[in-house]
């Protein structure tokens, strides 16, 4: 079993909801990710999205994308985004972390570290850094089930996304393969594009537990503690991104994980009043 599946597990049991902040790992600064994460969880953050610089996004908006620009102007690659989840693991054994991205950064580091006997060096060295998920935005399930199993091997979870457009079919598709939770794009484009409309996240959430049994996050325009309060009223996850980027980009070093902690703070305690 994941530490995915045993801290949704545990929330279920308090009946309280997952809070998920995404960071883009080497944002603000190159060597800021472990102590900002150590600061999220003290901020109430149960899993934690990093996402993994690159050069050519296509799920990301302009904040994102902004933050991946300056993390790989810093010399960031997927070698040291592993780097700092080790490092985040030397102190917290317990929080997962969902490493969020592309598809080529983790070809091109297997074709880096080609191993014989080995079929993913990314897998191995991702399960050995204290990863617990991945979300590949451009791998679609129905290309990836040996990955799938690769990463479940490795007590890892595979992470999908579910849009507005998503099909009845695409989702029965996501549920072979999918373990840890699902990530529901509450938005039609990218991150930070547009005002969340929590009515019609409502109406989704029952058409997608129909094909998905594992637990469900919502995230792509939440900002703020009241919309995250709505969400969690419906959700079994609450993720946000844009917001806590745009908030660290203009911080000095020391303000970093201080800022994260007390905006999470903020989101969390309202989730946890809305139960």
């Amino acid at each position: 079993m994941s530490r995915i599946t045993t801290t949704f597990d545990l929330l279920m049991a308090q009946k309280r909801k997952a809070l998920i902040p995404f960071v883009t790992a080497g944002y603000p600064f190159a060597d800021s990710t472990p102590e900002l994460m150590h600061a999220m969880v003290a901020g109430g953050a149960d899993i934690i999205e990093l996402g993994v610089p690159f050069s050519d996004p296509s799920a990301d908006g302009p904040v994102i994308q902004k933050a991946g620009d300056r993390a790989l102007a810093l010399g960031i690659g997927l070698v040291q985004v592993l780097d700092m989840v080790r490092k985040f693991r030397t102190s917290n054994h317990a929080t997962p972390v969902v490493l969020m991205g592309y598809a080529n950064p983790v070809e091109r580091y297997d074709q880096k570290h080609v191993a014989a006997g080995v079929p993913s060096p990314f897998v191995r060295d991702a399960a050995a850094a204290g990863v617990d998920g991945i979300l590949i935005v451009d791998y679609p399930p129905e290309e990836c089930e040996a990955f799938a199993a690769e990463l479940r091997a490795h007590q890892m979870d595979l992470i999908f996304l579910l849009a507005p457009t998503s099909t009845d079919e695409r989702m029965a598709q996501v549920a072979k393969i999918a373990s840890g939770y699902v990530y529901y794009v509450s938005l039609k484009g990218v991150t930070g594009s547009g005002a969340l409309d929590t009515a019609a996240v409502q109406a989704m959430l029952p058409r997608i537990r129909q094909h998905i049994p594992i637990p469900v996050g919502v995230g792509f325009g939440i900002r703020d503690a009241v919309t995250a309060k709505t969400i969690s009223q419906v959700a079994d996850a609450v993720v946000i991104g844009s917001r806590i980027i745009q908030l660290l980009e203009d911080q000095p070093k020391d303000q970093v994980a201080p800022t994260a902690q007390t905006f999470l703070r903020e989101i969390r305690d309202a989730m946890d009043s809305g139960q």
